[in-house]
């Protein structure tokens, strides 16, 4: 289990890809319509106030704070996305914990109405349509959660149900 996160020299491998573990899953809610800031050098600025959410798996549960974040997305001239998104989260023994991530969204330009959909009801069945993926780090104060300052995680995400949806998984 990653709170009991060991270090040893028997579980190195230098030539094998490192491993997954589902940490959690966090249905984000937005509030709706974004804000476009506009055409800039590099892309046109979009912003989603984070608005509530909640997230559960094996590790970790709780809520997301709300109006403790949003989604800076620059909608660059290529059709992708870069993202960089910050919010709190406070767990259910109410630790909190702030995750900042990059990342990257894209779709063929066909798909890219439904992948920026948020408000259609979450279809995991079509979201082979977008790349949607970022990589998480967090900052807590909190003992029982230390762990989370020491691990890198990615995220396979998909939007629906009022925001992103976002699966995390610690790489081990």
């Amino acid at each position: 289990m990653l709170e009991q996160l060991k270090l040893h020299e028997s579980d190195w491998d230098a030539d094998s890809p490192p491993g997954l573990e589902f940490l959690f899953e966090a249905r984000v809610k937005l509030y709706l319509p974004a804000m476009d800031v506009g055409p800039a050098s590099d892309g046109n600025r979009v912003i989603f106030v984070v608005k509530e959410g909640c997230f559960e798996g094996p590790h970790l549960r709780g809520r997301v704070v709300p109006n403790s974040g949003a989604d800076w997305i620059r909608m660059r001239e290529d059709g992708s996305g870069a993202l960089d998104v910050r919010f709190c989260l406070q767990t259910h023994d109410d630790a909190l914990l702030y995750v900042y991530w990059q990342g990257r969204y894209w779709s063929a330009p066909e798909h890219a109405e439904y992948a920026l959909d948020v408000e259609k009801p979450d279809d995991p069945a079509g979201a082979w349509r977008y790349y949607f993926r970022a990589a998480p780090l967090f900052e807590t104060s909190d003992k029982r959660y230390a762990w989370l300052n020491n691990i890198v995680a990615i995220t396979k995400s998909r939007t629906g149900d009022g925001g992103p949806i976002h699966r995390v998984y610690a790489v081990k």
